[in-house]
């Protein structure tokens, strides 16, 4: 009898001990679920979370609407010099052609002197083509620099949205995961906040503009 008395007053401990550790374990399980909820709350939608982004430079170029409008408009300009330059060598043609059926009937030194002048003129507009597809080129790479510069805050902020202290051009990475790298966004973003990147200067009246020749 001794014996159930005892066995039946430990009963009621045991079970108080069993019923705490349940709670506790109860407790720490509800905490471990909580904590991917409140991590998922300070992630903004689209927006990978991580210390290293990719992003592909010439797509970023290439395919938002700031870039798409440089790369049209320098195109464009291309486009009008190369037609510039078919119409000034058409014109020397038929003036070459000219100057040599006057060749026939002409004094040699008066003919002389006509060929000198044909021959400085040429070589004057071949320079000043030869110019304008220089500028041209230059203006490539100061516009470039130019979306680059426009392009930096973007990134920055994409930078501290991901929580992020790099961001690596992808021509440089040998191998990354597809999740980090951040193009698709900062197009998107760049579309929504650049403004219009202005005309390009008039390359066909012989008063273009940009960055000069180095001598």
């Amino acid at each position: 009898m001794t014996t159930s008395r005892t066995s039946a007053s430990r009963c009621p401990a045991r079970s108080e001990r069993k019923a705490r550790s349940l709670l506790r374990a109860a407790t720490l399980l509800l905490g471990l679920a909580a904590t991917p909820a409140v991590a998922q709350d300070a992630v903004r939608p689209g927006i990978v979370q991580s210390p290293i982004l990719t992003v592909e430079i010439d797509r970023l170029y290439a395919e938002s609407d700031f870039g798409k409008q440089i790369s049209e408009m320098l195109e464009q300009t291309g486009t009008e010099i190369a037609a510039e330059n078919r119409r000034i060598e058409a014109e020397l043609c038929a003036e070459e052609k000219s100057l040599t059926e006057k060749r026939k009937t002409m004094d040699p030194v008066a003919f002389r002197k006509l060929a000198d002048a044909f021959d400085s003129k040429v070589q004057e507009l071949r320079e000043e083509q030869d110019s304008k597809a220089r500028t041209l080129g230059n203006l490539s790479e100061e516009r470039r620099r130019a979306f680059i510069a426009k392009a930096e805050p973007v990134l920055a902020e994409l930078m501290r949205d991901a929580g992020a202290s790099l961001i690596l051009d992808q021509r440089t990475v040998f191998l990354s995961a597809s999740a980090i790298d951040i193009t698709d966004t900062a197009i998107s973003r760049m579309n929504e906040l650049l403004p219009d990147p202005g005309p390009m200067p008039d390359f066909t009246d012989g008063t273009e503009t940009g960055t000069p020749d180095k001598p």
